[in-house]
């Protein structure tokens, strides 16, 4: 069954955890969509584990995109969100809703997301109004690192907390069909997802929320250095996918691969008028 906006909010209604995942590209969509997975998100996270920046402020309108196209060409049934990069809706509603637009339009996803609460209520409700699904991403937003001073967990103070619970209520109110809350604590996000009626999509914020989602590199070992805390990695797929390679390596140097099962045969005859 085709996942949409509908079916996230049915699933939170009947207590079905959504589940999601990132991808970048079309074959490793096709393996997730296969799975069942409900959720495809194409986050600007591709700026530090597809391109190799230190951070996603430099992923562009055009890499979010490319790699859109990538990933619905490869999605039937999952719902595919697009991520809208660093300075593609803060300058204001206008461009808020051309990039969401080019995103949906060029792209082909079936929603966008966007990281704040209040204020970007109005690109959020112009979003929305131009037939497009929004979901939004409060708690520890990466665009905004720099303002964070890091990456750390939010909302662990009276103050935080009540800001928190306020911007979720604020992006539903103005449209958002689903929120992703990122490194929260368990506890709050468990009361953010009673106090609202869209889906909380969590990541790093506890098992209460009504979904989960993580970056595929992340939970499959292949994206070295940092792993964050709330990340378990389901299986190592970087340690098999290194094996693999060096026993390319190895095999190639020794002559042992390519093996005679690997070869195309030719008839002597022709071989002995080459001479």
């Amino acid at each position: 069954m085709k996942n949409t906006v509908s079916t996230f909010k049915m699933q939170k209604e009947s207590k079905d955890k959504i589940t999601m995942l990132t991808a970048y590209d079309y074959s490793t969509a096709k393996l997730i969509d296969e799975a069942g997975v409900n959720g495809i998100l194409v986050g600007d996270s591709l700026g530090m584990v597809m391109l190799g920046y230190e951070d996603t402020l430099s992923v562009t309108m055009e890499d979010m995109i490319h790699h859109i196209k990538a990933v619905t060409r490869g999605a039937k049934n999952a719902l595919v969100v697009g991520d809208m990069p660093f300075m593609s809706y803060q300058t204001s509603v206008y461009d808020a809703v051309k990039n969401a637009g080019r995103l949906v339009q060029e792209g082909h996803c079936q929603a966008v997301k966007l990281e704040g609460g209040e204020s970007v209520c109005p690109q959020i409700k112009a979003i929305v109004e131009a037939s497009i699904p929004v979901m939004a991403h409060i708690g520890l937003t990466p665009q905004s690192v720099n303002a964070f001073g890091g990456f750390k967990v939010q909302g662990k103070s009276e103050d935080a907390a009540k800001r928190i619970l306020q911007e979720a209520k604020a992006v539903e109110k103005a449209g958002a069909f689903a929120v992703v809350l990122e490194c929260i604590p368990d506890k709050l996000a468990k009361i953010v997802t009673e106090e609202i009626n869209i889906p909380t999509i969590g990541i790093g914020a506890g098992s209460d929320c009504d979904g989960q989602i993580l970056v595929y590199q992340d939970m499959l070992g292949m994206f070295g250095g940092f792993k964050p805390k709330f990340v378990k990695r389901f299986a190592n797929v970087g340690e098999e996918m290194t094996k693999a390679f060096k026993g390319y390596i190895e095999e190639t140097k020794a002559k042992t691969f390519p093996a005679k099962e690997h070869c195309f045969k030719i008839d002597d005859s022709v071989i002995e008028k080459l001479y």
